[in-house]
């Protein structure tokens, strides 16, 4: 496949796109209550220290992307080992997504399709743009960013006008401590979703240009975690700890609520309908990471790995027997392997490449 290259508003598009991608379909730090917000934020710093620390690994060696920096860096068989590691958790983060859309799919639109089928229609539609490459994936979102990110602003204005929301949900302010607020916060709102920016090693050398990287990203970021907080803390505000407890998509519960002058009686169809894009381009990013990895570190076509990693994704979607266990399973078990990938490995190969330029610098010419 031949070299490719990024501008710079399609990274950044594509970083939103991605963040937001299947968030809302949770209500995220919920074990904080009233308190998500202040757990979000929290996660959000953390997740923005590891932004940083991803851009530094991109500012210390801009030619290479995650899977070559780990061959490079960490040698030839450890680095192909921990390269393919990589691509596993890419794609292992994908089948996750997909069950997520086709379970979503399952409540809302087809409830009487099997599973199976609805899985497999997701996987050949975002496969379709995957075998096209990171290119034509990142266009796509480019084009797509100003759709999903105003609707969303519009469903949070609609429901602001509608008059449901209740702020006296949100006191009293850490009721219980800071403890809850923190278990809320590490490890889970920190993997999913601010430590997955970890893909983006794999996009960033792609950008034809290193101008102006650093603040992009950041404002990005800093645009993300708002809408993000504002919408997640909506979900609790509308809703009560208790309802928001028991809601499997609490944002789609709120919005059937809506009925704004006889007209606007049915905006679940429109949150659906970006929920559905925001979840097809988490998956394609994270299809795409993998089968770049697969390819970076096999040497064989981008394109011939495409359905066999497809095949992967579709069979580790399938784990979960209950859309119940696929969250604890989320949750409770594949966790701390995350942060392996998403915290320790990047961490490590920042120290390995700050030790190896430093030994290249005083080797003697």
């Amino acid at each position: 496949m031949n070299k490719t290259t990024l501008e710079l508003p399609e990274l950044v598009s594509t970083l939103i796109l991605f963040e937001i991608g299947s968030t809302t379909l949770f209500m995220i730090g919920s074990k904080a209550k009233q308190d998500a917000w202040i757990a979000l934020g929290i996660a959000a710093a953390v997740g923005l220290v590891l932004t940083i620390l991803h851009l530094a690994i991109y500012y210390r060696d801009s030619k290479r992307d995650l899977f070559e920096l780990c061959r490079h860096y960490f040698g030839k068989w450890i680095g192909t080992i921990i390269g393919l590691a990589f691509a596993c958790y890419f794609a292992y983060e994908a089948s996750r997504v997909l069950r997520d859309l086709g379970e979503l799919t399952t409540l809302v639109l087809l409830n009487r399709t099997p599973l199976i089928i609805i899985l497999v229609i997701g996987l050949l539609v975002v496969g379709n743009t995957v075998r096209y490459g990171a290119r034509v994936l990142f266009l796509t979102c480019l084009a797509l960013f100003p759709v999903m990110i105003l609707s969303y602003l519009f469903l949070v204005g609609v429901v602001w006008g509608t008059g449901l929301i209740d702020f006296k949900q949100i006191f009293p302010v850490l009721e219980y401590g800071w403890k809850p607020v923190w278990d809320a916060a590490f490890p889970e709102v920190v993997v999913f979703p601010f430590g997955q920016v970890v893909l983006f090693l794999v996009f960033l050398p792609m950008l034809k240009s290193r101008r102006k990287i650093r603040r992009s990203i950041l404002l990005a970021y800093a645009f993300v975690v708002c809408l993000l907080i504002m919408i997640n803390q909506l979900n609790f505000l509308v809703l009560g700890p208790t309802l928001v407890a028991k809601s499997t998509i609490p944002l789609l519960q709120i919005i059937q609520l809506i009925e704004l002058i006889d007209v606007f009686e049915r905006m679940d169809v429109l949150f659906v309908l970006i929920l559905f894009m925001g979840l097809g381009i988490k998956m394609a990013a994270f299809y795409v990471g993998a089968v770049t990895g697969i390819h970076k570190l096999t040497g064989i076509s981008y394109v011939k790995w495409v359905v066999p990693i497809g095949a992967i994704i579709l069979g580790c979607s399938l784990i979960s027997p209950t859309y119940t266990h696929h969250i604890w399973l989320g949750l409770k078990k594949v966790t701390p392997w995350f942060l392996v990938f998403q915290i320790g490995l990047p961490l490590m190969l920042f120290l390995v490449i700050l030790v190896r330029q430093k030994i290249n610098r005083i080797k003697p010419s």
